[in-house]
């Protein structure tokens, strides 16, 4: 039986290295991204195009525009996405966290798995180098699962799904190193907050920076587009 697997996918370093490794396992993918009001549309290009190189099944893009309820500098231009001293100088959760978006993302993905018959749903998220979100936690990720499964036809008839999120204890340069070695070319996702429209990076946000010292720590050249 074909083994299927939902993957939250962005474009960026982290779900790109996730779709790889379901890939690795031996899943049969189906990607799913999300035009959902975010500064940069770049990265909605890079899932495309990168979902057709590693072979997924079917790549989907759903509109669902959050700059409606704002509340975060991805989706609201009057809140500028933090750099440099701005970005050391926030505390607790940043202005770039977009408010319930995993949960969100996830519902959907939870949908389109029930349909596939598909009993996994793969995302890129980090607990280790990552900017604070909330719900990038295990505890967040176990809590949808167990919600999942009461939820939904198939977890009441017994055909669990799974939440998998490869990557959650990893440290940024370790999450690179994997993606190395399962053939990621990094160079054409895009992680950055405010990328052009040709997806080159800023180099300055929260995300470009943690994703800067990954590449450092591990000793390899950074293959990033920078404006």
């Amino acid at each position: 039986m074909t083994k299927r697997a939902v993957i939250l996918f962005s474009g960026g370093l982290d779900s790109t290295t996730a779709l790889a490794i379901a890939k690795e396992r031996g899943f049969e993918c189906y990607t799913m991204s999300f035009n959902y009001g975010q500064r940069t549309v770049a990265e909605l290009k890079a899932a495309k195009n990168i979902s057709a190189h590693f072979g997924a099944k079917k790549h989907i893009e759903v509109n669902l525009d959050m700059s409606e309820i704002g509340g975060s500098a991805l989706t609201d231009h009057s809140i500028d996405v933090p750099t440099g001293e701005a970005i050391a100088a926030e505390e607790a959760i940043p202005v770039t966290y977009v408010p319930a978006r995993n949960t969100v993302f996830l519902s959907i993905a939870l949908g389109w798995a029930e349909v596939l018959e598909a009993h996994h749903i793969f995302l890129g998220v980090n607990a280790v180098d990552y900017s604070g979100y909330p719900d990038c936690r295990p505890e967040f990720i176990q809590s949808f699962e167990d919600m999942a499964n009461l939820a939904t036809k198939a977890g009441v008839e017994g055909r669990k799904v799974h939440i998998e999120s490869p990557l959650i204890d990893m440290t940024k340069a370790e999450i690179i190193a994997r993606g190395i070695q399962l053939g990621v070319d990094y160079q054409t996702t895009v992680s950055c907050y405010k990328a052009d429209d040709a997806g080159r990076a800023c180099g300055e946000c929260d995300s470009c920076m943690l994703r800067k010292q990954g590449f450092e720590t591990q000793g390899f050249t950074d293959p990033t587009l920078y404006q």
